[in-house]
């Protein structure tokens, strides 16, 4: 049996100990906490995050997520704020301040200037007797008992507490604010995330002439060639209003081998599969996917409330757009 690395032991050592003070966390969450909401959504400004070190790199993730989950935000740093940057807030700005000790020189040099232009001040510290708490309106407490660190000293439980925190804030906010999913999308536009919340079906599925439909009177003939000059491997058969009656895929032709049929003269409902699986334009297209994994098919028609066909799409429509 092989030996495990000893690094195998640092790791799961350091993982304990950031979760076991979370889970210490997760008890202290309290009044402060709800009242460092309260001052955020009375607010008509913005959510002004700023810290020193390894707190001002935990700072910028979470005003990131506060900025795409409904709470506008932004990071400013503590030392550029004194050299001018303090032009950025305004009276009716929250400013989140993270500092573990709570005694930051370059946070403490800005908080008077601050405090003076009226903006509600949130401290983020491991120390709520710190200088930086005394002078807070809220104050978030994510202090750990030790570091990850075997010296106690690297940033490490400490800021895995503080960004811990600061998602609990963000996440408290989108629910009271509402927060929906296609908010969500909208505030995430580009990447596979964006193409999976903001892609509708009737954004990619086939319309008009590209869709392959033959009327319930066709012959089988008929709608052989209707699928070949389509290229979808299907075709949908409608009533005479194009309500959707049934399909007839490349995998009923195959079964078709086994029997006795003239395609030139056998009805195309005689050989169709009626009322096939449908969906509706509305509908997100990632939602699509799993209804046709769950039912191993790979094309869909797409029909209006009076199940008329509005169009269609099939599995290589989803590739191409990016949402599989």
């Amino acid at each position: 049996m092989t030996a495990r690395s000893p690094f195998e032991q640092f790791g799961r050592d350091v993982i304990q100990i950031e979760a076991d003070a979370l889970a210490a966390l997760a008890q202290r969450v309290d009044a402060q906490f709800a009242r460092a909401c309260e001052i955020i959504l009375a607010g008509t400004g913005r959510v002004v995050v700023t810290g020193m070190g390894k707190s001002g790199h935990v700072g910028n993730k979470i005003a990131a997520t506060l900025a795409s989950t409904g709470t506008p935000s932004f990071f400013v740093h503590p030392g550029e704020a004194s050299h001018g940057d303090l032009g950025m807030i305004t009276p009716a700005d929250v400013v989140l301040a993270l500092s573990n000790s709570g005694e930051t020189d370059e946070i403490l040099l800005i908080l008077p200037i601050i405090k003076r232009m009226g903006a509600k001040l949130i401290a983020l510290t491991g120390n709520r007797d710190s200088s930086l708490a005394r002078q807070a309106d809220a104050v978030l407490d994510c202090g750990v008992e030790k570091e990850a660190c075997p010296h106690n000293l690297a940033p490490t439980a400490s800021t895995t507490a503080a960004l811990a925190v600061g998602d609990a804030l963000a996440v408290a906010l989108l629910n009271s604010r509402g927060f929906t999913r296609d908010d969500f999308a909208r505030a995430h536009p580009a990447g596979r995330l964006g193409r999976r919340l903001l892609v509708y079906v009737g954004d990619i599925m086939r319309t008009g002439d590209a869709v392959p439909v033959v009327k319930r009177d066709a012959l089988l003939r008929d709608a052989l060639l209707e699928m070949t000059g389509k290229g979808m491997g299907m075709t949908g058969v409608t009533d005479k209003d194009g309500r959707l009656l049934g399909i007839l895929t490349d995998g009923d032709l195959r079964r078709l081998l086994n029997r006795n049929i003239d395609v030139h003269t056998a009805p195309v409902t005689e050989v169709m599969t009626p009322d096939p699986k449908t969906t509706r334009a509305d509908r997100l297209a990632a939602e699509i996917v799993a209804l046709m994994r769950a039912n191993k098919i790979y094309v869909l028609f797409v029909v209006d409330e009076q199940h008329r066909v509005v169009g269609a799409l099939n599995m290589h429509d989803l590739l191409r757009a990016g949402v599989v």
